[in-house]
């Protein structure tokens, strides 16, 4: 081992811990809080599947981190899983397991697994808050007597109990030593090699020998009273994954989210950042570009129909940005408060008509914040068929965060109906391409597995922290790009070289779209970034037919190159280049057939 305690400023060694618990248990901000901001994020060796690997100081220790994927068992189902087993295969200093006070029999089930692999181990109890409000008490010295390690509880989101887990990781790290599990040792000695389904019936007596009666707060109590005045009897929100009131709770959830998205993003970007960049921005930098370089080649590139200093400026950060923190505003509500997982269970039946899980709904939303992380995330699931099947879906009709910023800026303030058709057309081709991949695919079902958290009230510190996290993912991921693709558009439309290509495709802008002639350059610049195909449409005088026309082309058109690249490394250059033609014929076909249509009403 390579664990030592540091000395002065002399590294003797760090100590190597890996991080393991369920989805929705706390797990990455009990890794954040244990890592501050020094982490970075690799795939595990031979596969695709990621991880985060931070530095954090425990005592005397320097620790690195390993956040492993989170699982729900180490039954190897999926590439996460082994991916899991693997690491937890290698000797380690340390391992953290972080149990679920709420749903603590599925994760004693996890932890027993944990210790069947006889690493050091310290055990989480995190959310122990959320428990208390629920009525639920766990003794941890029992917990940590029948497990024979120790136990912290914790509630991660506020830091309360992490005092104790530094001391309790530091004194393991001190005297390292395999866990025993001394009320199971027997069981769990075995249990690496045997059927996991037997540590169930131990996970369960475990459980509930450690619920206490629960010492209601005066939190916890003024809680229910204000509940009791509010409402005659405590909402049952398990009621929200049945049919009656769920959907009708859904729908209105979703008008209330399109609604903040619209207003939100349309009220920053009209009110605040176009006149501020249009009124006084904007003319400083003509001005100083205009003393400085004289008419020519460079000037244009700088502020000229696609210029760097202006329409890099505005098209990212002007007319997308506003629509992507109010999307993702929206998003952490519904995360934050515990609604989305049931809202995927909403989702299962309508779902497995074509093929997939509500579990999958996960995937396709975070294709609506990226296509690459939505697509990656679906190693966890059990079959290369449902891999398949939600990985064309993102492609072909989830547009990412700035695709949709981009849609929105384009159609919002015409008629924010264009917006909710244009999306309705989306959902549309999205379960006609999932009927038709369910029915050509081979292959089985998988069963529906998903825990539900509890609802809670969002934390404001909380989301502002997930807020700005994502704000900076789009900055770099999303902002940037776009200004390095608005450059290479611009050198290429000054050197006349978009023009000759928009000339030969005339006959299917003009004719086939009935758009002008000029819109067939955002169709070469999509391919370098997908909301290139729909930003430049906002400087041209269209209809709203032909603004709609020219947002469902943007809508299917074929993936960023990034994109194109993940498929290819997840399923192959073949489906890869199935998923372009599939994706541009779409847009084509579709952006076509409404033009014509269009015309003769």
């Amino acid at each position: 081992m390579r664990c030592h305690a540091r000395s002065g400023i002399t590294d003797t060694g760090a100590c190597e811990i890996l991080l393991i618990g369920a989805p929705n248990v706390g797990k990455s901000v009990i890794f954040n809080r244990l890592t501050g901001m020094d982490v970075s994020v690799a795939n595990y060796a031979g596969t695709t599947v990621e991880f985060a690997r931070g530095i954090g100081r425990i005592g005397e220790f320097e620790a690195t981190l390993v956040d492993v994927p989170g699982t729900y068992t180490l039954s190897a189902t999926n590439e996460a899983e082994r991916v899991a087993i693997e690491m937890l295969s290698r000797p380690v200093d340390l391992v953290i397991a972080v149990a679920d006070a709420v749903n603590l029999e599925s994760s004693v089930y996890l932890v027993l697994q944990v210790l069947a692999r006889q690493q050091p181990t310290v055990v989480v109890l995190n959310r122990i808050d959320v428990a208390a409000a629920r009525g639920i008490a766990v003794d941890a010295a029992e917990l940590s007597r029948l497990l024979g390690v120790a136990v912290a509880p914790t509630v991660a989101v506020t830091g309360q109990g992490f005092a104790q887990l530094h001391q309790l990781v530091a004194q393991t790290l001190r005297k390292p030593a395999p866990a025993e599990g001394s009320a199971a040792a027997g069981t769990l000695h075995t249990a690496a090699t045997t059927e996991t389904a037997g540590l169930w019936p131990l996970a369960e007596e475990i459980a509930q020998a450690v619920h206490t009666a629960p010492a209601v707060s005066q939190t916890a109590r003024r809680r229910r009273v204000s509940l009791r005045r509010g409402s005659r009897r405590r909402f049952d929100s398990e009621a929200l994954v049945r049919p009656w009131p769920g959907l009708v709770v859904a729908v209105l959830v979703l008008a209330l989210a399109f609604g903040l998205i619209v207003g939100l993003g349309m009220g920053m970007r009209q009110l605040l950042l176009l006149p501020i960049a249009r009124g006084y921005l904007f003319p400083l930098l003509t001005a100083a570009v205009t003393r400085a370089i004289g008419p020519g080649l460079f000037q244009n590139i700088l502020i000229g129909e696609y210029g760097l200093l202006i329409k890099g400026i505005e098209w990212p950060f002007t007319l997308v940005l506003p629509y992507v923190l109010s999307f993702y505003l929206a998003i952490s509500l519904l995360e934050d408060s515990g609604y989305l997982p049931r809202f995927a269970v909403l989702l299962d039946g309508l779902l497995s008509k074509i093929g997939l899980r509500g579990s999958h709904s996960i995937s396709l939303l975070l294709g609506y914040g990226c296509a690459i992380p939505g697509i990656l995330s679906t190693r966890a699931m059990g079959s290369r068929r449902e891999r398949l099947i939600v990985a064309t879906l993102i492609s072909l009709a989830v547009p990412c965060i700035s695709q949709t910023g981009a849609l929105f800026a384009l159609l919002a303030e015409s008629s924010v109906w264009l917006v909710a058709a244009l999306f309705g057309l989306s959902f549309l081709v999205m379960i006609i391409a999932g009927l038709i991949t369910d029915r050509l695919l081979p292959g089985e079902r998988s069963q529906l597995v998903f825990e539900l958290p509890e609802l809670l009230m969002p934390r404001p510190a909380v989301m502002l922290q997930k807020l700005l996290a994502r704000a900076r993912n789009y900055l770099t991921d999303g902002a940037l790009p776009m200004v390095a693709a608005v450059g290479v558009a611009a050198l290429l439309y000054e050197s006349g070289l978009l023009a000759q290509i928009g000339v030969l495709l005339a006959p299917l802008v003009t004719g086939w779209l009935r758009l002008p002639q000029q819109a067939a350059v955002p169709l070469l610049l999509g391919v370098v970034r997908r909301e290139l195909t729909v930003l430049p449409l906002l400087d041209m005088p269209l209809t709203q037919l032909q603004l709609f026309v020219g947002a469902t082309v943007g809508l299917f058109y074929v993936p960023c190159i990034a994109v194109v690249a993940t498929l290819g490394r997840e399923f192959g250059v073949r489906t890869a280049i199935g998923m372009l033609l599939l994706t541009t014929g779409t847009a084509f076909l579709l952006g076509g057939a409404i033009a014509q249509i269009g015309a003769l009403l």
